[in-house]
């Protein structure tokens, strides 16, 4: 991890309310941004910007998140997703996010994230995938 790494840092994303990133449930006047694509904006974001500042071999694990969708953004409409860095202790990093189209803030959260080195989750998910096929927890 490089010491550039540090409270404050900051990455915009943008994102288009789409087919693939909105409801359906409430019929096609109502498809607006979903709440679990509104996650997975805020979670890429932070895993990027994370990035940024790691170094080779190492990777970003999301641990926690918390999000507040607090507004409806209609289909065809833009997102930004805007995250910061609240705090870095340890090999933990703490993230805030805003998410806003033209009219309004629509989401606001926080994001956990720990740095490790990407050689070693390769064993610790190996011997995950060797118990559960032992428990018979298949993928089918």
């Amino acid at each position: 991890m490089k010491n550039s790494l540090v409270a404050g840092i900051r990455r915009v994303e943008h994102a288009v309310a789409d087919e693939s990133n909105t409801i359906d449930f409430l019929g096609e006047a109502l498809r607006v941004y979903s709440t679990p694509s509104m996650v997975h904006d805020i979670e890429y974001a932070c895993w990027r910007l994370i990035g940024e500042h790691l170094d080779p071999g190492e990777t970003s694990l999301g641990v926690h998140v918390a999000v507040d969708h607090l507004g409806a953004t209609p289909i065809g409409h833009r997102v930004e997703i805007a995250v910061t860095v609240r705090a870095v202790e340890g090999r933990k990093v703490t993230l805030d996010a805003e998410v806003r189209d033209a009219a309004e803030v629509v989401g606001r959260g926080t994001h956990a994230r720990v740095v490790t080195q990407v050689e070693r989750l390769r064993p610790r998910v190996g011997s995950k995938r060797e118990r559960l096929e032992a428990a018979g927890g298949g993928s089918n």
